[in-house]
């Protein structure tokens, strides 16, 4: 079959299908990152291929910020099974006409958010290629029992952490060149695209306090990524509009734009995640200490109820659930 028929998710699917649960792998291929026993005790790993031409485009994107987000969005996948980070390991496919100074750009910028989360560069590897091509893979462990995708209960709340929707209109207005994309508060917009937070804070401290059920970093989009979560579970979900965290930079264009690239958009990198309603009150509390806003957007239904999106007033509100499939053209 085709990929362009199969979808990404689909070739995920049938890889881990075919794939046996080898020795010590506790978690394998199907969630966030992978779970394996060490000598010490186990280990999360994850790793991410990113491709100039598919992923980032060098026209509006420095090396030092391709630098810093492609370590970013792998420590995203450890937080969001509640992990600490500890090794990375990078390979680099650079085309011939690349220069030093070049390299050295990209390695400041992964080294600076490296360095801030506390993580080793351990080896890696390079070769020539057509494109550059970005291979990251990222050791850490799970202090606390791992966050799955697949434990969310029917009437689990749904919360999402900071703002989402900033990452995908940044990058409409990248591709379009709007003028004032470096003035605020437009230039916010391009921050949290050329450079997401991943939240492990947050996460670790979710899973330590066992105060999610089931958790996802948002990297397809909203309500892509909420979907993995509803099949990995069996469940639906209901989602209130009107209750998503937008930034004030996206605010000044919601008029023109709606909910859309909130909703669908991919590339926050914030951490969506389930929880018990018995729970609000210890979720409040945690937010308030991190200094970081856990919305609570939603509610997970019956399977059969699908994915629902309601309005203000309480009516369905038509969403195109695209997020982002490698294989599948928009």
């Amino acid at each position: 079959m085709k990929l362009s028929r199969l979808g990404e998710f689909g070739l995920i699917d049938r890889i881990r299908r075919r794939t046996p649960i080898g020795r010590g792998v506790r978690i394998g291929i199907g969630d966030d990152a992978a779970w394996v026993e060490n000598s010490s005790g186990s280990s999360l790993v994850t790793a991410d291929l990113l491709i100039e031409g598919v992923h980032f485009n060098l026209h509006w994107t420095s090396l030092f910020d391709l630098g810093y987000k492609a370590l970013a969005v792998n420590l995203s996948d450890i937080a969001a099974m509640g992990g600490v980070p500890a090794y990375v390991i990078l390979s680099l496919g650079i085309p011939a006409n690349f220069d030093s100074e070049q390299i050295e750009a990209f390695y400041r910028g992964f080294n600076a958010l490296a360095m801030k989360c506390g993580v080793a560069l351990v080896g890696g590897d390079t070769n020539v290629a057509k494109a550059l091509i970005v291979s990251v893979c990222v050791i850490g462990h799970a202090p606390y029992r791992p966050i799955r995708r697949n434990s969310a209960k029917v009437g689990d709340d749904i919360y999402i952490t900071g703002t989402v929707g900033d990452s995908a209109l940044g990058l409409y207005m990248l591709q379009r060149r709007m003028p004032g994309l470096k003035r605020p508060p437009l230039a916010k917009l391009l921050a949290r695209h050329h450079r997401p937070t991943p939240r492990l804070d947050a996460g670790a401290e979710l899973a330590k306090n066992r105060l999610a059920t089931a958790m996802i970093d948002v990297s397809d989009g909203l309500m892509r990524d909420l979907e993995h979560i509803c099949r990995a579970s069996g469940t639906g979900a209901t989602i209130w509009a009107e209750r998503l965290p937008l930034s004030r930079a996206y605010q000044t264009l919601a008029d023109k734009v709606g909910t859309g690239y909130a909703l669908s958009g991919g590339e926050d990198y914030e951490l969506l995640f389930c929880a018990r309603p018995r729970h609000r009150g210890r979720i409040h509390d945690l937010a308030q200490r991190l200094h970081l806003p856990m919305t609570r957007i939603g509610v997970c239904a019956r399977s059969a109820d699908g994915l629902v999106v309601i309005n203000a007033v309480g009516k369905p509100v038509s969403v195109r659930l695209k997020g982002h499939d490698h294989f599948i053209k928009p």
